[in-house]
């Protein structure tokens, strides 16, 4: 039986004090023995946590007394370990960054479409639909017939957009991501650019995968998810994948029977990309981790595979 509860959420509110708030939030979520990442910034909080059930039903009632936030909405799934090894409430420029201020989710946005809704939308004629996720996400499942922008950040999703707005014009845009943050804020960079008919999914594809039958299911694959799950299927059900700790890709079985794949330390996708000095760390890296593994303790470095930030943090 699921031992963790893991909550996605995310909400777009002025916060001028946002750095006041990183304390409060850092002692509620330790004092719940809850783990896991949440960002804070000017337009609003984004964050992934794990902890009991008691634990995230305390802390989502805290969130939500937060200025503006009352109306804070946040996707459940379940895992068998704890998927985070820290917690950490951190301050950044934007919780999800994209690198136009003037797209501010706070002030406009695309019309939100409910999951029960979202196969009739993508099914019109006219309707272009956009996944907001970057390639690797992308790579192991999503909508039939969707546009894949092919970014590798979402920050690389503007100069995309901006290269491809005549193809948008006088079309419905249909917009979607893994939890709905960043569709909604691509909504707002869209309809700042002029472009009308702009929707996205609500709750994105996790809500969408909770609430919408595998029958009825126009979503193909799995989804990529930013915790140590890897991935998830219809009805929140944990996916097939695993993850290269050196790149961070996901990865199946199949991809581990390559020459190139040594646990820790590369795949296909990135042996290429290291030197021998890197490997050699992550080599050693990935024996730490399996001292701890046999010792029964956590090995953080684990979150610390390369320099890049955190895996939900695009989420």
């Amino acid at each position: 039986m699921p031992q963790f509860v893991v909550s996605a959420f995310y909400h777009f509110t002025p916060f001028p004090d946002f750095e006041a708030l990183q304390e409060p939030i850092q002692s509620i979520l330790g004092e719940q023995g809850v783990l896991g990442t949440v960002l804070l910034a000017a337009e609003g909080i984004n964050g992934t946590i794990a902890g009991s059930r008691a634990g995230i039903d305390n802390v989502m009632d805290y969130l939500r007394t937060l200025p503006g936030c009352r109306d804070l909405e946040h996707k459940e799934s379940t895992a068998s370990e704890m998927p985070f090894y820290r917690l950490k409430v951190r301050l950044k420029k934007e919780v999800v960054a994209m690198g136009v201020p003037e797209a501010d989710p706070t002030k406009m946005v695309g019309t939100y479409v409910d999951p029960q809704d979202w196969n009739d939308l993508i099914s019109e004629s006219d309707v272009v639909v956009i996944d907001t996720r970057n390639d690797y996400e992308v790579s192991i499942g999503a909508f039939k017939g969707a546009t894949n922008p092919e970014t590798r950040s979402f920050r690389d999703f503007p100069q995309w957009f901006y290269e491809n707005r005549g193809a948008l014009d006088g079309k419905k845009v249909a917009m979607y991501c893994t939890g709905g943050i960043r569709c909604e804020k691509a909504t707002s960079l869209l309809k700042l650019e002029g472009i009308e008919d702009v929707f996205h999914l609500k709750g994105g594809i996790l809500k969408y995968l909770e609430t919408v039958p595998e029958s009825e299911s126009k979503y193909h694959g799995e989804c990529f998810v930013f915790d140590h799950r890897v991935s998830v299927g219809h009805g929140l059900k944990q996916g097939t994948y695993d993850m290269c700790h050196a790149c961070r890709r996901p990865i199946t079985e199949e991809d581990k029977k390559s020459k190139y794949y040594i646990e820790g330390v590369s795949c296909d996708h990135c042996y290429d990309r290291s030197n021998d000095d890197q490997k050699a760390r992550y080599a050693q890296r990935q024996r730490q981790m399996e001292l701890a593994e046999a010792r029964g303790e956590p090995h953080i470095g684990v979150v610390q595979k390369t320099k890049k930030k955190e895996p939900f943090e695009e989420f």
